[in-house]
C-alpha cells in the first residue's frame, strides 16, 4: 500500500544564507513556532564567506514543509531554500562512538568491524576504543547496531550535511 501523499515524511532542506550573526536563530525560531521539531541541523560556510549552507532534517507532511520553504524565503538574509528531498542528492554524518574494549579478542572483532564500515579508530585507551564513522543514516546505523554488544559508552554526532548530485549524475540515472 502506498502512503497517502499528504502523509509526513523526512525532508532534507538546503538553505543559502548571509553569513551573518542571527540568521541560524531567526530560522530555528520559525520553524520551532510552528511547533515542528528539527531533527538534525549542520551550519558551515561554503568557499564563499559571505554565503553559509544550513543543511536542516524536519518531518512534516509536503504541504506544511511547502509553507514553511514559503515562510524561510521571506527571511531576511535567506537567499535560496532547496527541498532536496525532491532531488537526487547525497548525504554524509560523521559520529564518534567509545565502545567498550578491554578483552584483547575483542578489540580484534572491533577493529574488524572498522575495516567493514571504513570506520577509523582515532583514540584507544586500556578499555576504550574511540571511533570516528562517516556515512548515510544507513550506515550509520547499521556499525551502531554491531557495536552495541560490545558497550557503547558514549557517542556525538554531527548534523547531516547534503548536496545536490552534480547534473551530469542526474541526466546519467535519467
Amino acid at each position: 500500500m502506498e502512503p497517502k501523499s499528504d502523509s509526513p515524511r523526512r525532508h532534507t532542506l538546503a538553505l543559502q544564507v548571509d553569513n551573518r550573526p542571527g540568521v541560524l536563530a531567526r530560522v530555528t525560531t520559525l520553524i520551532s513556532g510552528r511547533g515542528f521539531n528539527i531533527d538534525s541541523l549542520s551550519v558551515a560556510e561554503t568557499m564563499d564567506p559571505e554565503i553559509s549552507v544550513i543543511t536542516l532534517i524536519i518531518t512534516g507532511s509536503p504541504k506544511i514543509i511547502a509553507q514553511i520553504i514559503k515562510q524561510l524565503r521571506k527571511l531576511i538574509n535567506i537567499i535560496k531554500v532547496t527541498d532536496l528531498s525532491e532531488m537526487d542528492y547525497v548525504e554524509r554524518q560523521l559520529i564518534m562512538v567509545r565502545v567498550k574494549a578491554e578483552d584483547p579478542a575483542l578489540r580484534s572483532e572491533i577493529m574488524r568491524l572498522c575495516e567493514i564500515f571504513r570506520a577509523k579508530i582515532i583514540d584507544v585507551s586500556h578499555k576504550t576504543f574511540t571511533l570516528e564513522i562517516t556515512g548515510g543514516n544507513d550506515k550509520i546505523s547499521a556499525a551502531l547496531s554491531l557495536l552495541t554488544p560490545f558497550g557503547i559508552e558514549e557517542q556525538v554526532s554531527t548534523g547531516l550535511t547534503a548536496m545536490t548530485r552534480s547534473a551530469q549524475r542526474q541526466r546519467a540515472l535519467t
